[in-house]
């Protein structure tokens, strides 16, 4: 590299550095509704329905980042929502992002804050088939109710045993001469969960970050 190719590579760094190699990782958006009611605003949220992935778990209306169809986070978060509430576009008033947040199981998903143009969550036209309930809960319940915070230990495997007892190897790691402590398990981080008690359920993982961080910023 000369002097002309540093150049060159400097005029390409990003003014706003992002997240290095995130196409690697499963990218989604969702949005953080508010709903004012009762003269205070409430968070909305679904309860998912039990045949799809991670059923039965309450969470925030949004999905998988389209390329093809999402210019940004945004408008994942918007599509998403629209689709599984039934609820118009015009309803839906997006203020701002929160940060990306870096799940553990290799997701990235960027929380989108806007406030939903409804009385009550019998306005939505549900689609059940992705969405068992929907319901609401003051802001200031998770102000006066802190979460518990768990811990869950994780490892890094560079193989693994499949169901008819066969080993795989995913990192050849003795083979390609890396030190000995990659040629087994290794890491054994500890990573924080956090879980609300609330009286629809529990809230817990990436659903409670996202609250935990609101709250935080108010």
């Amino acid at each position: 590299m000369n002097h002309e190719t540093l150049e060159s590579l400097i005029k390409k760094l990003p003014e706003c550095p992002g997240i290095l190699a995130r196409e690697k990782f499963f990218n989604s958006a969702v949005l953080v509704p508010l709903v004012f009611r009762d003269n205070e605003f409430h968070l909305l949220f679904e309860k998912r329905a039990a045949g799809i992935r991670q059923g039965s778990e309450i969470c925030f209306p949004g999905g998988m980042h389209d390329p093809g169809a999402d210019r940004n986070a945004m408008e994942t978060a918007v599509r998403e929502t629209t689709e599984e509430l039934g609820i118009p576009r015009k309803k839906i008033d997006v203020l701002g992002r929160f940060d990306t947040l870096v799940a553990s199981m290799g997701a990235m998903v960027d929380p989108v804050l806007a406030v939903i143009a409804i009385d009550d969550v019998s306005e939505l036209i549900v689609n059940h088939d992705e969405v068992e309930d929907v319901f609401l809960l003051p802001v200031s319940f998770f102000m006066k109710h802190k979460a518990d915070s768990y811990k869950v230990r994780l490892i890094v495997e560079p193989f693994y045993t499949d169901r008819n007892g066969n080993e795989v190897t995913l990192l050849p790691a003795r083979e390609l001469g890396l030190p000995e402590i990659y040629h087994k398990p290794w890491g054994k981080a500890f990573h924080r969960v956090l879980v609300y008690h609330t009286p629809k359920g529990i809230i817990w993982g990436i659903t409670a970050e996202i609250i935990h961080d609101m709250i935080e910023k108010l």
